[in-house]
């Protein structure tokens, strides 16, 4: 209770606020306690549509914000007009973060708002994020984490809250999918989308199909390497149909930021 009265604290000195919302775990439940906590006349979420952005997410994260009851805008980003994010260097994510805050930064003077703020938790400081540069030099709020609450914590509440989201896997943009200094296209955007929608429909819930050229390296939970294995006909199968030649399962599972590795 403790953390969450200190989220509610936060967000009633913001006064009103536009966030950042993917329909993911930690932005619904920012999304939540900002309606329940400030009212939906001063709530406003905002999604952006791109190739960087798998269509099924999108459909959810509209679904969600129905269910929970507030004004929920769609916006246009287009970060492959980008020369330096379609280059992906390692710092990609800021380039892509900078069109999106930039972008709800109009919605928020558009409509009156007072800040924009997003669903950075204190977990994520585990991980790089250059996209944190971009939201510092445009003053976007974290009210996770100035609370200080993490991603179990968000899970937990989420519960209590009954937001379908409590135990949704982790996704990240589609660009993540391909090593550093390699070009980020269109149709290979597309092609990813196609692989992991496939796996998810196979059901594997955590997924990610990592683009190496003409190789897809899969990365799965552990729990579900075996899985993967006895279903290895079915999986190599499609997977080269979407254009791939040659078809991986990474024995180390799922990690966050995996293409650092070879970055380092």
């Amino acid at each position: 209770m403790q953390k969450i009265n200190a989220l509610k604290k936060i967000l009633k000195e913001l006064n009103s606020v536009v966030v950042a919302y993917s329909g993911g775990r930690d932005s619904a439940f920012l999304l939540k306690v900002a309606v329940d906590t400030l009212g939906e006349d001063n709530v406003i979420a905002v999604t952006a549509r791109s190739q960087t952005y798998p269509l099924s997410e999108y459909r959810e994260a509209v679904k969600l914000a129905k269910s929970i009851g507030m004004r929920h805008l769609t916006i246009r980003t287009n970060e492959l007009s980008s020369a330096e994010f379609i280059s992906n260097p390692v710092n990609r994510c800021y380039y892509c973060k900078k069109e999106l805050f930039s972008r709800l930064e109009e919605v928020r003077d558009k409509y009156g708002m007072d800040h924009v703020v997003d669903g950075t938790n204190l977990d994520d400081l585990k991980d790089i994020r250059y996209g944190n540069k971009a939201a510092k030099e445009l003053r976007v709020r974290k009210p996770l984490l100035e609370a200080k609450i993490g991603k179990s914590d968000i899970s937990v509440l989420s519960r209590s809250l009954k937001l379908p989201t409590w135990d949704k896997p982790a996704l990240a943009c589609l660009a993540s999918r391909f090593p550093f200094n390699n070009r980020i296209t269109k149709s290979g955007l597309a092609r990813i989308d196609k692989a992991e929608s496939f796996m998810r429909r196979l059901g594997f819930s955590q997924v990610r199909v990592r683009m190496h050229g003409d190789i897809a390296r899969i990365e799965l939970s552990k729990k579900d390497l075996g899985r993967a294995l006895k279903r290895r006909e079915v999986i190599t199968k499609r997977l080269k149909q979407l254009g791939f030649t040659y078809v991986s399962l990474d024995l180390e599972g799922y990690r966050t930021g995996s293409m650092h590795e070879a970055a380092k």
